[in-house]
């Protein structure tokens, strides 16, 4: 994956901030539950604005967590601050980020391991993981089931706390079915009293896995006691029509 890809840029976290604020969507009660009475931190991986992060460290659990993005990483401080928080963050990438501990769980929601788009990248990105996490620790990665050929793209708008006109222009221009990857170039830009004052195109590859594929990878990279349920809904199998899977695995002890 080039630098050019999955960069989320200024604009791109402005928005995604103002979509996705701190506290939002429904996922926040799941992760409390699934690592509420851990012994030890958690790192949550492409923690982007802090959307998820933020309420679990409110929560009282102990987390870091890395992102790519700069910008991405900005908001997040920003967000933190303003509640009073200070948490570890780190810039780094899926495949080369470092702490210097054993982690009792790692998180990846949101679908955000999509975008490691490459089959063998991603599984050493699974295998870090996995040696990231002590003995006994779980991990925990939401995907969405594979749709491949849904319909893709469109226009979306937000209003800035400054009254400026962010929109998203989304358009999808690959479609890989044999590496289950796909392209998009979105378009992000900001306009005031009708004049475009600034725009910035966003390059984003993604992969889909078929849920077989995705237990066996993390066999494969030594995972144990592999489960997926969907919905936020444990122990719940998944069906045609689900929202989401919710994949969990743990290093062996």
């Amino acid at each position: 994956m080039t630098d050019t890809l999955n960069r989320y840029g200024s604009l791109c976290a402005e928005i995604y901030d103002l979509d996705k604020p701190v506290g939002s969507l429904f996922d926040i009660p799941y992760y409390q539950s699934r690592l509420k009475g851990l012994d030890g931190p958690v790192l949550e991986a492409a923690l982007g604005t802090g959307r998820l992060f933020i309420p679990l460290l409110e929560a009282g659990l102990d987390m870091a967590g890395f992102d790519h993005s700069a910008d991405m990483l900005a908001v997040c401080r920003h967000n933190a601050q303003a509640r009073g928080l200070a948490p570890a963050l780190a810039q780094a990438r899926f495949q080369d980020f470092a702490f210097d501990r054993a982690f009792a769980a790692i998180i990846v929601p949101a679908s955000s391991f999509m975008l490691v788009d490459d089959f063998d990248e991603a599984l050493a990105v699974l295998a870090r993981f996995r040696d990231a996490l002590a003995p006994g620790g779980l991990l925990l990665i939401d995907l969405p089931p594979m749709s491949f050929f849904e319909a893709a793209g469109g226009v979306r708008s937000w209003t800035a706390a400054n009254g400026d006109l962010l929109r998203l222009n989304s358009q999808r221009v690959e479609t890989d079915p044999v590496g289950q990857r796909r392209v998009n170039h979105d378009t992000y830009e900001r306009w005031r009293d009708g004049r475009l004052l600034e725009s910035q195109l966003e390059l984003f590859a993604y992969r889909v896995w078929g849920v077989r594929e995705f237990q066996m990878a993390l066999a494969a990279t030594g995972f144990t006691d592999i489960a997926v349920s969907a919905n936020y809904r444990p122990g719940r199998a998944p069906k045609a029509g689900d929202g989401i899977l919710n994949f969990e695995a743990r290093r062996p002890t």
